[in-house]
Parts: structure tokens; C-alpha cells; sequence
């Protein structure tokens, strides 16, 4: 299996080569990696920023904990998460499901009403929990498409989300940013690369009932 190989041969970017980029071909095919990513109830409550201006990459790099790959990388992508939950998200969704499936967007109400009727049951921090977590499937998907595209990549927590949200005037889009993946190609001498994957032996991390 090729994706076993590829997603050997990942690893979290430590040192990115600077003068190398990613081609917008290629980013377009991450961008449609993260576009097909499953999400709950196929709302996908967030959005994705691609950040390449190295000006604002500079900016952003205090507010990461001045790690070096904010800077050195090709492009940075910030995850962000819908900081409310409301009604138009379903309704917009449902909408979209009708144009695309051509549906009658009346026999879909039920859908829709059931949809908001268990998001409105979750407490305020569990929907922004929530609205995380379908972030984070995104995430992944996108770290799976960099490695069989070989393409390096850094998913990071390491930064200050307030911060983010203020440079980046999430909050006026209704945002959060919730996580970040430097993507680009890595330096050679990235010691990280040589150094062996360490994971939960298969018959720990996995139990057959």
C-alpha cells in the first residue's frame, strides 16, 4: 500500500527549506484534499486561511511562539473554527444539498430541523468543541494528501489563537483559529527526518473485540 509508505516517510517539519514553494497546482490539489474531508452531519463549520505573504507570516511569527517553520515555510495554513453554531449553517448547508443533488429543498426541512434541533441540545463549550474537532478531520486529511503528494508538513498547536484571531480579524468573520500546518518542502539539515517514527507498539494501541 503506497499510503502506508507515504505516511512513513512523513514527519513533523522541523526546518523548512526557505527558497523552495509549493507550485499552486499542487495547493490546489490540498485544497480539494481538505474540501473532500468528512465532517459531521456535512456542515464543515470552518475555514481554512492560506497564508503565503511572508509580511504577515512575519507578523503571525510572535504569536507562534517564534517557531522558525511559520517563516521558513511555503505556505501556512490556519484552521479555523466556527465560534457559534447557528441556524444559517444548517440552512446554508441544506440549501447547498438541494442545488447539488437536485432535491426538492421542501422534502429536506426534516433534515434540517432535526440537524438544528441536536446542535441547539449542546452546551456552549461543547459546540466550540465540536466545531473543533471537524476542524481537526480536516487537518488530517490534508496531512495525508501532503505525504502522497510528497509534500512536507508541520501540524502545530503551538500559538497563541487570540492573537491569531486579532492579526487575522477572525473575530468580525465569526472564527476561531484552532490549529496550524506549515506546509512547504524541509531543509536539509532537518536532523528530525533521520531520526525514527516512535508509535504504540499495533498490539497496544489496537484491541480486537
Amino acid at each position: 500500500m503506497n499510503i502506508i509508505e507515504n505516511l512513513e516517510w512523513r514527519y513533523a517539519t522541523k526546518k523548512f527549506d526557505p527558497e523552495k514553494k509549493v507550485d499552486e497546482e499542487t495547493i490546489e490539489k490540498l485544497k480539494k484534499a481538505i474540501q473532500l474531508s468528512a465532517s459531521s452531519y456535512g456542515l464543515q463549520p470552518y475555514k481554512i486561511l492560506i497564508i503565503e505573504d511572508e509580511a504577515l507570516k512575519k507578523k503571525l511569527q510572535p504569536a507562534s511562539w517564534n517557531q522558525s517553520q511559520i517563516v521558513d515555510c511555503s505556505h501556512l495554513f490556519v484552521f479555523c473554527s466556527d465560534a457559534t453554531i447557528t441556524d444559517e449553517l444548517t440552512d446554508d448547508y441544506v440549501k447547498l444539498k438541494a442545488e447539488v443533488q437536485s432535491l426538492d429543498l421542501a422534502d429536506l426541512q426534516g433534515y434540517g430541523d432535526f440537524v438544528k434541533k441536536k446542535l441547539s441540545e449542546k452546551p456552549g463549550h461543547e459546540k466550540a468543541s465540536w466545531t473543533t474537532r471537524q476542524a481537526y478531520i480536516a487537518l488530517a486529511n490534508l496531512l495525508v494528501a501532503c505525504a502522497e503528494l510528497k509534500i512536507d508538513a508541520c501540524p502545530m498547536e503551538g500559538f497563541e489563537p487570540s492573537q491569531y484571531d486579532e492579526i487575522l480579524n477572525l473575530s468580525k468573520q465569526g472564527l476561531k483559529a484552532c490549529a496550524l500546518t506549515t506546509v512547504g518542502y524541509r531543509s536539509e539539515n532537518d536532523t528530525a527526518q533521520h531520526q525514527a517514527k516512535v508509535r504504540k507498539p499495533m498490539e497496544i494501541l489496537f484491541e480486537k473485540l
